[in-house]
């Protein structure tokens, strides 16, 4: 493939503390094939910018003044469904990468992440994964066990029941067709849900699907498929 034809990854950066914004720019026009179209130091102002700039990902922090990171999260993710929220936050703690989660995001980064792990995390969620920080993600995991799961607002509530139902099966390693033999129906039925949950959460392969499930507690470690 000819590299010129491959578009960058459009960011738009919403901090509230301009020098940490120009730092973290600095950064990211480091990375090859990342473009920075709009700087932003509150949620209302990027929800502003990503009406006229249509970035592939907004890097946000969640402090930030009028209208926090979270909220400007949650209405992003009702207005603009195929921008990616990335929280880029100083906060270590599962609590909050679960709210991020709940609120749309699709990933939460610490900001003493490595450089190597910002152009990581913006490569996943661009392509429609979830990205969290290694530090927090086992962490979460236990915290928020599929119990915690059914009266709890998120990404899961976009899904149906046979489609949750389907999306644990495949993160338990289950194929179309055990799963198709589990539940009863057709081998092409199953297509057809798993087609449209991946549509749905905007993954588009079964080791984004495996990931999702375990870091929103769909299921537990110990049942993760392996291999």
């Amino acid at each position: 493939m000819n590299n010129n034809s491959v578009k960058p990854i459009r960011v738009i950066l919403a901090d509230d503390h301009t020098l940490v914004r120009a730092g973290i720019r600095a950064l990211l026009e480091k990375l090859p094939g990342v473009e920075v179209v709009g700087e932003a130091g509150d949620g209302r102002e990027v929800l502003n910018l990503v009406k006229t700039q249509w970035p592939n990902v907004v890097l946000m922090d969640i402090s930030m003044p009028g209208l926090n990171g979270l909220e400007a999260a949650a209405r992003m993710a009702k207005e603009f469904p195929d921008v990616r929220v990335l929280i880029l936050s100083m906060h270590n703690n599962e609590e909050y990468a679960w709210q991020a989660l709940k609120a749309g995001a699709a990933g939460y980064l610490l900001k003493k992440a490595a450089t190597a792990e910002l152009e990581t995390a913006l490569q996943q969620v661009v392509h429609g994964d979830i990205y969290l920080s290694r530090e927090i993600s086992a962490r979460l995991v236990k915290k928020f066990p599929l119990q915690g799961i059914a009266d709890q607002k998120g990404p899961l509530e976009e899904l149906t029941g046979r489609q949750r139902e389907i999306l644990q099966l495949i993160a338990e390693g289950q194929n179309t067709k055990q799963i198709a033999e589990i539940l009863k129906v057709s081998p092409k039925t199953i297509e057809y849900h798993r087609m449209k949950l991946m549509g749905c959460l905007n993954i588009h392969d079964v080791p984004g699907l495996v990931r999702f499930a375990l870091r929103v507690g769909l299921i537990p470690q110990e049942k993760l498929a392996t291999g």
